[in-house]
């Protein structure tokens, strides 16, 4: 299991788009992981046959761990490590058995070991290690939606493994007459399971005509019917990153008014003046814009402390949070101080559409040194953000709203925004932070700074 990104320390095979004694070529499309940010296809850089797999789909295992075996063509011995890249600090580099297929390679890809294990089951209905019936991802949790009991399916798929179209073909005639709710299919014994990060949820019940155990959908409580979600490897990242920067980096917050209306003046101007396709910067790119400046010119505010030490980065590299369904997902626009408001605003379109159509790979996800959230878009005038760590900051931007000011003792209209900076105090002090925030504001308020 590779390393895909700094924050990485395990991994869930989603999918083996190989089978055990399947030819493997080099480029082919091997398995499918999913990562604390995203999901990836990996493709093999050896070729043989693929005589083993020794992590099953669903499972989780550390960085490191070897996955797969992969022997050579002339049917004897491993096929060779043909590139590697470092693990982790401290780590020794695993044996490298496939590589990144989209985006800018991760650094290090995944590993492939010579060491053996029973061979898988070959029964009609393919099995796991712990004895759980072989499942696609989509089909469990189709199966999970439904209340589909896995272990009775006879599966289409290869191997006898159980698909999508199986779990809706079952679906469709347990409604016809009138099916019963099921409990997860997924758990691993017939006790609790628990997690401080999902609560717990109830094993299924032992199989035999005599079980009668209610799943946890058929419990009435106080607070009605109650139903167990299991984050998703994403989900459980932020709950774990968000949790531990509340508890180790003390949080301080300043908040200060942007007048944009000349801003907002002059992008009007710019969109009246676009040509049909051309890219007319949001203001959250001009946001992003002005943190990169004043970033250059404050190097604490681009840092991080780690290990008792400040951490100051050479380049200037800009988080932006996009929506992603029920996740948060922050892509990086890189060396954003040096680029023009329309290559970040080129940029940004293209990562957030990455996110959302799931396309978006390790690298495009990692290397910010620092973070800018932006809720205007949803009504939200003003709130406070946690920091992404180890960053220094980050910027919480609120919606511009139109209201009255008093300028040279008359009233008169602004277009106003409120933003607000949360600093780690072990590296970032009040002065010098109230410096920083204070260039944002001066570049946002002079629009022609910006395009300098």
């Amino acid at each position: 299991m590779p390393r895909l990104s700094d924050s990485m320390e395990e991994g869930t095979i989603l999918e083996w788009l190989k089978q055990v004694g399947d030819e493997v070529a080099l480029g082919d499309e091997l398995v499918e992981i999913e990562t604390d940010k995203a999901n990836m296809a990996y493709e093999s850089d050896v070729a043989g046959t693929l005589s083993e797999i020794l992590v099953q789909e669903g499972e989780t295992v550390a960085i490191g761990t070897p996955i797969a075996r992969v022997d050579a063509g002339d049917g004897g011995g491993t096929g060779e490590r043909t590139s590697a890249g470092p693990v982790g600090a401290g780590d020794p580099p695993p044996p490298a058995v496939a590589k990144a297929s989209s985006g800018a390679g991760p650094p290090t890809p995944p590993p492939a070991e010579g060491a053996a294990i029973n061979a898988p089951p070959t029964s009609p209905q393919a099995s796991s290690r712990d004895g759980r019936t072989k499942t696609s991802p989509v089909a469990r949790r189709i199966a999970l939606e439904r209340g589909v009991e896995l272990s009775g399916l006879e599966g289409s798929g290869p191997g006898g493994r159980i698909v999508k179209v199986d779990v809706e073909r079952a679906a469709s005639s347990a409604g016809g007459e009138g099916g019963a709710a099921l409990g997860p299919a997924d758990t691993q014994s017939g006790e609790l399971i628990s997690s401080p990060l999902v609560g717990t949820r109830a094993a299924p019940p032992s199989p035999g005509p005599a079980a009668e155990t209610a799943s946890p959908a058929d419990v009435e409580t106080a607070k009605g019917q109650v139903t167990y979600e299991d984050p998703s490897k994403l989900q459980s990242t932020v709950a774990r990153r968000m949790s531990e920067s509340k508890a180790t980096a003390p949080h301080f917050y300043l908040e200060a008014e942007v007048d944009m209306s000349r801003l907002a003046a002059a992008r009007a101007q710019i969109k009246a003046t676009a040509k049909e396709g051309d890219v007319v910067p949001s203001f959250n790119d001009m946001v992003v814009k002005a943190c990169a400046l004043a970033l250059r010119e404050h190097p604490r505010a681009n840092g991080a402390y780690r290990d008792g030490r400040f951490e100051l980065y050479s380049r200037v590299n800009v988080g932006v949070a996009v929506a992603a369904g029920d996740a948060l997902v922050v892509p990086t626009v890189f060396d954003a101080d040096r680029k023009s408001l329309r290559q970040i605003a080129t940029e940004a379109r293209g990562l957030a559409r990455k996110v959302r159509d799931g396309q978006i790979t390790p690298p495009e996800l990692s290397g910010a040194t620092f973070t800018v959230s932006n809720l205007g878009m949803f009504g939200i005038e003003s709130f406070a953000a946690v920091i992404n760590p180890p960053q220094a900051a980050i910027l919480a931007v609120g919606a511009i709203t139109e209201r009255p000011v008093v300028r040279d003792g008359a009233m008169a209209s602004a277009h106003l925004m409120r933003v607000n900076l949360a600093c780690d105090h072990r590296i970032l002090y009040g002065a010098p932070a109230a410096e920083f925030l204070a260039r944002i504001k001066g570049l946002l308020e002079e629009p022609l700074a910006l395009a300098l």
